[in-house]
């Protein structure tokens, strides 16, 4: 089933649910979606890689507005962005832990032969492909950089 199958189940779940803040955050998800397929030209269907990267960017949006709406103290603006981040995060797969991601980015060291911030580029793109969903980018860079200072 298609990330936009399933969005669509979980609307008609949150509209019987009458639940708004999901079925906000879901709507954010099927707009998103909308606009990938009409920006290649082609109604076609998108690949999981390119869902992936959708669902991430859409996740990292809220938690950057809670978070500038949090150092704003405006919790009551925080509180449903995190909400909707937590709805869309249930579409991406299982986030791994630090370990995991510092065992990847080792091994990906070790592939290279990276020796240094020079090579955080190279590194970077492994590590963005093989952990697509699984990780968000901020975290993989502050590894990545831990590992090659």
């Amino acid at each position: 089933m298609s990330l936009e199958q399933k969005v669509m189940t979980a609307m008609k779940e949150a509209m019987k649910a009458k639940d708004t803040n999901a079925l906000t955050s879901l709507r954010a998800i099927k707009s998103a979606i909308l606009l990938a397929k009409t920006e290649s030209g082609v109604q076609e269907e998108l690949s999981e890689e390119q869902e992936l990267k959708l669902l991430q960017k859409q996740v990292k949006q809220r938690k950057d507005s809670a978070g500038i709406f949090t150092e704003q103290g405006r919790t009551d603006l925080a509180e449903p962005e995190l909400a909707q981040a937590a709805v869309i995060e249930q579409f991406l797969p299982e986030q791994l832990g630090e370990e995991e991601i510092e065992k990847v980015v080792v091994d990906i060291i070790a592939k290279t032969g990276a020796e240094g911030m020079k090579d955080m580029g190279k590194v970077m793109g492994m590590a963005n492909a093989e952990l697509t969903g699984k990780a968000d980018g901020k975290t993989i860079s502050t590894i990545v950089k831990s590992k090659l200072s």
